[in-house]
């Protein structure tokens, strides 16, 4: 079944939120603020962690942070 992909479900997530406009900024900018699922400004979305979406924010650096949200694991690791 070729051009068939595995949904990713799973892996470790990203926490994107959309913080300067792209008013002024090239098509590019806009469409892969759209491809990352960011429709409002300081809207936040998390997305897996793949070599793709790394290159989608390192392209639109200057209009979004990003964040890696804490794991329920790690939050209990220090408690006892």
């Amino acid at each position: 079944m070729a051009g068939k992909r595995k949904a990713t479900n799973g892996g470790p997530k990203l926490r994107v939120t959309w913080v300067k406009s792209t008013i002024g900024h090239k098509e590019g900018a806009r469409g892969t603020i759209r491809a990352l699922g960011l429709h409002r400004l300081h809207e936040t979305v998390e997305v897996t962690d793949t070599p793709v979406i790394r290159g989608m924010l390192r392209r639109v650096a200057f209009l979004v942070t990003v964040d890696e949200p804490s794991t329920a694991s790690a939050k209990g690791e220090g408690q006892r």
